[in-house]
């Protein structure tokens, strides 16, 4: 799918690009990232391809992340109002204030404000609640976003990072009372980190949550960079993100994706993209950038379309394995209706059942 092919955010009428400019990568505050020329160049590129969807958060590089858009973008009025802006709070950007950070009206509203500010636009396309605040019911989290929906400060609204059974009680609390609900989910999402398939991806599909995965090269653990041949020698430059994960599954998963992608004449990158873009749910993937050229190799994923033995041979090598109850699941047809065809399947009888001739007591 090019990236001027846009998808609509979940069960929403928000038109995004298949591909989500990240911008965490934005500013070299934080001793790694982009400097603010080089930012304002993938944005370009980015934009000039079609992408209309950028997303960052209050405290991605100690705010310079929203000031460096702010300052390129949301001064633009025409510019800015072509394009889907995503910032996120719960972040806490003064250590030492309780209500710096976190899901309390207080810290949601004043983090708004300040985003509003630094992005230079009086709206938010998407506002993400980051992460799970614990110490928050989360009718007040919901009312507290209502309110800046209904004050025209943010259009829509998405959760991020938190459990799925959380986020189902958001929605529905939201459906009941009237208020806008989360329209998209953002969780980490690849081929090394399939878990969120046990709860969160059938929670997604269930409320019309569009998923929009993050780290889908697992720090660039499946950009192609890392190798058997290397590990001695390469080193992730932000090791604290892929460290644990070098292991003989990760290498074998790597060695997939160069095979796939010399026999389709493309990039490993790519191909683990393509990968991910395909799975169900999945609207737009959040993509990292540091240089023009990884950008260039990102974005021609979106064109990529893996031949079913490729999908199949990755799907195999990766796929998780489910903890209780899904762990069940594959028993349940037959206890429902084994014996049976329903929905194109068929179902052997459960061994508990009784049998043609018997009568039940």
């Amino acid at each position: 799918m090019p990236l001027d092919h846009y998808v609509t955010l979940g069960r929403s009428g928000l038109r995004v690009s298949p591909m989500c400019l990240g911008a965490m990568t934005f500013g070299e505050d934080l001793g790694w990232g982009s400097s603010v020329e080089e930012s304002q160049r993938i944005m370009d590129r980015f934009v000039e391809l079609g992408g209309n969807f950028i997303d960052t958060a209050n405290f991605y590089t100690k705010s310079h992340s929203e000031k460096i858009i702010g300052d390129h973008i949301g001064r633009n009025k025409s510019r800015r109002d072509r394009l889907v802006l995503a910032t996120k709070f719960s972040g806490n950007l003064y250590p030492g204030d309780p209500n710096g950070g976190g899901s309390g009206r207080k810290a949601i509203v004043s983090a708004c404000d300040n985003s509003l500010r630094r992005l230079q636009t009086d709206y938010i396309d998407l506002y993400w609640l980051h992460n799970w605040d614990v110490h928050t019911p989360i009718e007040e989290t919901m009312a507290a976003l209502q309110d800046l929906v209904a004050a025209g400060k943010v259009r829509y609204i998405g959760i991020s990072d938190t459990p799925a059974w959380k986020v189902a009680q958001a929605n529905m609390l939201a459906m009941f009372r009237g208020w806008s609900a989360f329209i998209g989910l953002q969780i980490e999402y690849s081929l090394i980190e399939r878990s969120v398939e046990q709860e969160l991806v059938p929670m997604a599909l269930e409320f019309g949550l569009g998923i929009t995965p993050w780290s889908p090269l697992k720090g660039g653990l499946l950009s192609g960079k890392y190798t058997r041949h290397n590990r001695d020698s390469v080193k992730p430059d932000r090791s604290s993100f892929v460290e644990g994960h070098f292991s003989e599954k990760t290498y074998s998963i790597i060695d997939a994706l160069e095979a796939i992608s010399k026999e389709h004449e493309t990039t490993p990158t790519r191909v683990a993209l393509a990968w991910l873009a395909g799975k169900p749910g999945v609207s737009s993937i959040i993509i990292g950038a540091r240089r023009i050229e990884q950008l260039e190799d990102n974005l021609a994923a979106a064109s990529l379309t893996l031949p079913p033995e490729a999908i199949e041979k990755l799907e195999t090598l990766t796929k998780p394995a489910f903890t209780f109850p899904q762990s069940m699941q594959p028993w349940f047809p037959g206890i429902h209706n084994g014996g049976t065809w329903v929905n194109g399947l068929f179902s052997e009888p459960a061994p508990f059942g009784i049998g043609r001739g018997e009568q039940p007591y």
